[in-house]
């Protein structure tokens, strides 16, 4: 595969700092620059004119969507990849109608950043697991038949609970939600944990999803 070139568009600096670091040392991949919001990205996008686009939702300024329009209508050849804590399916659909031609999450850093570009590069879609199975559900047969089913246990958050799922929401760690709240990250982690059973979920994606589709987190 021909070198390619990446603009990054991240708010958050310790993403901004692992990217960086992932794609420093990698001979095929150039990065042209990163920028930390909407209106920057957009500058630099038009001056830079990157192969691969990666970009951040929730950016100060705006939304990442309206930059992957962007990117749609000056340079369609370029391929967009989202990263960001929105697995739901609202910020997912509207990102692929707006251009995307990739989305993964940001619990799933630990992936290989190289690979996953160089695929996209190569006419993929590298899609995060939780999220190709919430589609998948959506397209299976019978799908939306029926309301979803809510136990009782569901609607039962304490306030402590409530505020760790936000503060997740936001992209905050569980070491600095600690922080935050004044309490140890074992504290935080026992609110998770009884987060995860009252929602039925196992990862902290599924449970920022099923919050946004129950309406507990707003945008």
């Amino acid at each position: 595969m021909a070198p390619f070139s990446v603009l990054i568009v991240e708010d958050q600096a310790r993403f901004r700092d692992a990217f960086e670091h992932a794609l420093a040392s990698v001979p095929d991949i150039q990065l042209l620059g990163i920028a930390p919001d909407l209106p920057q990205g957009r500058r630099l996008f038009d001056e830079t004119r990157p192969d691969v686009l990666l970009v951040d939702l929730d950016l100060p300024g705006g939304s990442g969507i309206e930059l992957i329009r962007h990117a749609a209508q000056v340079r369609p050849q370029c391929e967009v990849m989202v990263i960001s804590v929105f697995g739901d399916e609202q910020h997912v659909v509207a990102s692929i109608e707006a251009g995307a031609t990739g989305y993964l999450l940001k619990d799933s850093l630990a992936l290989d950043l190289p690979t996953q570009l160089r695929s996209l590069r190569a006419g993929g879609s590298p899609i995060s697991p939780v999220i190709a199975r919430r589609l998948l559900q959506r397209l299976a047969p019978g799908a939306g038949a029926a309301p979803p089913v809510v136990d009782d246990e569901v609607v039962a958050l304490s306030e402590q609970e409530s505020r760790v799922l936000h503060l997740a929401a936001k992209g905050f760690t569980f070491d600095e939600i600690a922080q935050f709240l004044q309490v140890s990250p074992h504290t935080v982690m026992t609110y998770v944990k009884r987060v995860y059973r009252k929602l039925h979920v196992r990862s902290k994606v599924e449970a920022i999803y099923e919050a946004r589709r129950l309406g507990w987190l707003k945008d």
